[in-house]
């Protein structure tokens, strides 16, 4: 399954079920295809893709792997909804350039990376109706010190988190609960029975005590080693 953005959103693919035979075709169908369009691209393999050999042809291929994620669902309904975050910290919706400018700045200093083209596809989202997109940024002493978002796949039960990061000095403290609470709550006042989220090694254990349960692991892989600024954590 392969998915190609119109814009600066993310390209990939996110799912695979190959005869062994037919992997290294269909990968370098792949590597073409993206390399025509210009976009920069991931290979999103979940350890439930087949054949088990696509990791290594991946890489044989040229693609560099990233680090190992989780991928974890919740039922939004077994989830608290109502986590204050810590004294001193405001939880502010994201509405406008402002915000989205707070939100870049948590995510490059968290993620390192550019992540204008993120930003400007959340802004271009904030101004449909409905809103695919919804985000917040945690504010202490009128600075952002964390932030996060949550994508809503109309048509399915299920929204994701995305971008989940919180500044060094800031950890430990419960932000991070926090905004995992309010974007669950933003995705069950849309009507969604489901989270979903790929966990990075430092998200996973907190997100398995908010009552997420992991699935499957995935890597991204992308070509030169430099993966799209998509923030695939929680």
């Amino acid at each position: 399954m392969r998915v190609v953005a119109s814009g600066e959103g993310w390209s990939g693919v996110t799912w695979s079920d190959l005869a062994d035979a037919d992997v290294d075709a269909v990968i370098a169908a792949q590597v073409a295809r993206f390399a025509a369009a210009g976009q920069p691209w991931e290979w999103k393999f979940y350890s439930c893709d087949q054949p088990a050999t696509l990791p290594g042809r991946l890489e044989a291929a040229g693609l560099v792997p990233d680090e190992v994620e989780a991928l974890m669902v919740a039922q939004i309904s077994d989830l608290d909804l109502a986590v204050p975050p810590p004294e001193g910290v405001e939880l502010v919706q994201v509405d406008d350039e402002r915000g989205v400018r707070a939100l870049v700045q948590v995510h490059d200093l968290v993620f390192g990376d550019d992540h204008g083209p993120m930003g400007r596809e959340v802004l271009a989202g904030l101004r449909r109706q409905p809103r695919p997109v919804e985000a917040v940024v945690a504010m202490a002493d009128e600075a952002p010190v964390a932030a996060g978002r949550v994508n809503f796949h109309e048509g399915t039960e299920f929204a994701s988190l995305w971008g989940g990061g919180t500044l060094p000095a800031w950890r430990g403290r419960g932000v991070f609960r926090a905004l995992v609470s309010h974007r669950a709550a933003a995705a069950q006042a849309r009507g969604f029975r489901y989270l979903q989220v790929d966990a990075s090694p430092n998200s996973r254990p907190i997100l398995q005590r908010l009552g997420f349960i992991e699935l499957a692991t995935t890597t991204p892989t992308s070509c030169g080693g430099s993966s799209p600024s998509a923030s695939v954590h929680s």
